[in-house]
């Protein structure tokens, strides 16, 4: 049989999917930001019209999955599959908002990973035969991810400026085996990396070895250069990790600073709101791609982008009994077919 590996972390479709729809819906901070314009859904409620944070959150995803599915004009249980997770308990968030959806459903797990977790497999399902239409879509809400791993939102409790803003956003890609839009090219599966990182009010630093493993092996597999790019986003690392990142490629000769960027830089204007190292959460990279790169790519101001979304794969159980943070980091290709460099 024909092997459509590269390497040994990356897979070459050998018919590439293609993204046909996104969709992004976002709480009231983020649409404060920069990045306004490039969000379908600005919520100024943040329950959503519900009456818990949960709920907001299973709310603000349905929402997400039923715009995607409406630019691409398929109604949600034609789907083949629905690959969702969040930052809950049992993905609660996912399965509650998917539960009236009427599509076959994995839930997923990859911490602020599943954006790129998600559309990975989802691709992998469709090149591999098993699906014709997928949809890949991960959410988090700030005040959901604060009560199931900090402190609840009334007890005050102070954040060091390490510390980083829990999007509420969500994003949704539907991902078909023909169409025109963007294509999935490759796919870089990464590995867990524990760099013993303890302090979880620091996810850039735990998180950042994984991606510099994962783009290595991404660059290695393929024989891709980082110029092949025209952007490389990681998310969600935030101002520290992603100096980390930045410093690690500069020891190896590779000066990534023309083309590499953060969805947790870019949600935010640090200056200007109180997020101190950056943005944060599944909802993070999954509203900044699912909104404004996709809008980069479908635009033609940009051909090629390489999405890397990290993820912290720990709890609060385990950090509490002083265990590190494993980090890890999935990388998807995306080709643009014409459009601009």
């Amino acid at each position: 049989m024909k092997t459509k590996r590269m390497g040994a972390q990356t897979v070459q479709p050998e018919r590439p999917p293609v993204i046909c729809a996104a969709a992004s819906v976002v709480g009231k901070k983020e649409g404060d930001g920069p990045l306004r314009e490039r969000f379908d859904a600005v919520n100024q409620d943040s329950y959503f019209g519900t009456k818990s944070w949960e709920k907001a959150e299973s709310a603000m995803l349905k929402q997400c999955l039923e715009l995607a599915c409406q630019k691409a004009d398929l109604a949600p249980e034609s789907l083949d599959y629905v690959l969702s997770g969040d930052l809950l308990n049992q993905c609660a968030g996912s399965a509650y908002a998917m539960r009236e959806s009427g599509a076959p459903y994995f839930g997923l797990y990859g911490a602020c990973s599943t954006m790129a977790e998600s559309l990975s497999l989802a691709a992998m399902l469709i090149d591999g035969g098993y699906a014709d239409r997928c949809a890949a879509l991960t959410s988090s809400h700030f005040c959901s991810a604060e009560r199931q791993y900090r402190f609840p939102l009334e007890y005050g409790g102070v954040r060091t400026p390490t510390a980083q803003w829990t999007v509420t956003g969500s994003g949704a890609l539907i991902v078909a085996a023909d169409g025109k839009g963007p294509k999935v090219t490759a796919v870089t599966t990464g590995k867990i990396v524990d760099a013993g990182i303890r302090d979880v009010s620091n996810m850039g630093a735990a998180m950042a070895p994984a991606a510099y493993d994962t783009l290595k092996a991404h660059f290695a597999d393929t024989g891709r250069s980082p110029d092949f790019y025209d952007m490389i986003v990681t998310g969600d690392l935030g101002q520290i990790g992603h100096a980390v990142v930045t410093d690690f490629f500069r020891r190896d000769g590779v000066d990534l600073r023309h083309n590499y960027t953060d969805c947790g830089l870019l949600i935010f204007d640090r200056e200007k709101q109180d997020v101190h190292a950056g943005g944060s959460g599944c909802g993070c990279s999954a509203a900044v791609l699912a909104g404004h790169l996709m809008k980069l790519l479908t635009d033609g101001q940009i051909r090629r982008l390489l999405f890397a979304a990290t993820g912290a794969l720990m709890s609060p159980t385990a950090s509490m009994q002083g265990e590190s943070i494993p980090g890890i980091c999935h990388a998807v290709a995306i080709e643009m077919e014409g459009g601009a460099t």
